[in-house]
């Protein structure tokens, strides 16, 4: 692959008709970091963190309502549990289309990839209801804002996102000496204590990584400073607009935590922020984030020197984002000519849609392309999200199943795009001579198009 076509596959989400060779391939990237949007329109038409999470505390407080009904409990609990799943799926369904639509369109591709990529690192998944109408204002409000932050920055906003906190139970997480703790206790009621599942995540894989040297008593420690983090209205023990992040002093734990050697003395919120202000920038994270970056932009297995250069890059900028991005683009492992990566469905769908000239899809039908081709989108199963090794999820069929959502999207191209002139603008000297020739004797010109997107330039990068 020639510096252009690396910067267009291995960093971006493939190029589009018409693009233009970049003369610096390396500046093309960087240079995106001025122009990124945040919030495109299509995005900002999307329903808020707020808004989803108003409608999900409503829903709580219906179901709470009814069970106080004696009689007619059941049938109302039902009704109000089928209507949160009808709104929550509307907004989750939207918002993979606004997702998907960005990306198409995008001319900031490598800084969309990122955004999919942290989204990924700090995975929730939509399996779960409460985080199903929540999933797409998560990455839209904790991760767009800061892709281009600080790693502490989105660390922060992450953590307290409503769809964090319900996806990993913090939300009722209660410090067996806090008040509430204490009168549950004395009232012989239902046992509630603390729940360790987001601190243990944090640490696994959020920040420092496993093996990196934090044990049990680290996990319990910082789940006891994470208490009292929560979400308004769904409890009636934290004030705040409904839906959104609150912290409720009668569920924290007193006193002070230590973790990981570490003594943390402040009062109530503060002190799981402290925590997590010297995860974002310990030197287990570091690494870890290198590993992951590099492993998802260059190859599986990612050169020890690569992640290195990157970690290094990741310490002596604090965490600063758009540093260790630099870093990353600067390294010479990633400009190698061969390709190393197999496109994940998403990558490759929307790098498909990119190079047939496509500027909109339905959400419902690339929602269902997504589940087709084995990643439904904010679906990852577990907080690990989706591994990013082909050999864990490129199951055999998965090159067949590649080739019949080609030949549907390529009945939605335009009838006069002519492969060869397209696969050449597209990969320009990179194209071999064996794809050259299948394009050439194709019986058709859709049937040429369905083979230059599952051709072996365009499903790996």
């Amino acid at each position: 692959m020639t510096p252009t076509v690396i910067a267009w596959n291995r960093f971006g989400l493939g190029a589009r008709p018409g693009a233009v060779a970049p003369a610096d391939a390396k500046r093309w990237l960087i240079d995106q970091f001025d122009r990124y949007e945040a919030r495109p329109p299509v995005i900002a038409a999307q329903a808020t963190t707020a808004q989803a999470g108003a409608a999900f505390a409503e829903y709580r407080a219906e179901r709470r309502a009814a069970r106080r009904m004696a009689t007619d409990a059941g049938p109302l609990d039902r009704s109000a549990r089928m209507a949160m799943r009808v709104d929550g799926r509307d907004r989750y369904r939207d918002a993979i289309g606004a997702r998907a639509n960005a990306a198409i369109v995008s001319d900031t591709p490598f800084a969309e990839r990122l955004v999919h990529f942290w989204a990924n690192h700090f995975a929730v998944s939509a399996e779960k209801l409460a985080v199903v109408g929540l999933a797409g204002a998560f990455e839209f409000d904790a991760i767009r804002p800061h892709v281009l932050g600080s790693f502490g920055a989105m660390l922060g906003a992450v953590e307290r996102h409503p769809a964090m906190l319900l996806y990993l139970d913090q939300a009722q997480s209660v410090g067996p000496g806090s008040r509430v703790g204490q009168r549950v206790a004395a009232g012989g009621k239902r046992k509630r204590g603390i729940n360790e599942n987001l601190a243990r995540e944090i640490l696994e894989l959020h920040t420092l990584g496993v093996g990196s040297g934090y044990d049990q008593s680290d996990v319990t420690e910082f789940a006891r400073a994470l208490t009292g983090w929560t979400v308004a209205g769904i409890g009636g023990r934290a004030n705040g607009d409904p839906g959104g992040f609150a912290f409720a002093p009668a569920m924290h734990e007193p006193g002070a935590r230590t973790i990981l050697g570490a003594r943390y003395a402040q009062d109530g919120e503060a002190q799981a922020d402290a925590v997590l202000a010297a995860l974002a920038v310990h030197p287990a994270t570091a690494r870890h984030v290198a590993t992951k970056l590099a492993r998802h932009f260059v190859a599986d297995t990612p050169p020890p020197a690569l992640v290195t250069r990157i970690e290094q890059a990741f310490l002596e900028s604090n965490g600063d984002l758009p540093t260790i991005y630099r870093a990353l683009i600067d390294a010479p492992e990633a400009w190698a000519p061969m390709p190393a990566k197999f496109k994940t469905p998403w990558e490759w769908s929307i790098s498909a849609m990119r190079g047939l000239g496509l500027r909109e899809i339905a959400a419902q039908q690339f929602a269902g392309l997504q589940q087709q081709l084995g990643q439904p989108v904010w679906r990852p199963g577990a907080p690990a999200g989706y591994d990013d090794i082909a050999g864990r999820w490129a199951a055999p069929d998965a090159l067949v199943r590649r080739v019949e959502a080609a030949e549907r999207l390529v009945s939605r191209a335009p009838s006069t795009i002519d492969a060869r002139e397209r696969s050449q603008a597209l990969f320009a000297d990179s194209l071999s001579a064996a794809t050259q020739q299948q394009l050439a004797r194709a019986e058709s010109a859709q049937q040429a198009l369905a083979l230059m997107l599952v051709s072996p330039e365009f499903l790996r990068r």
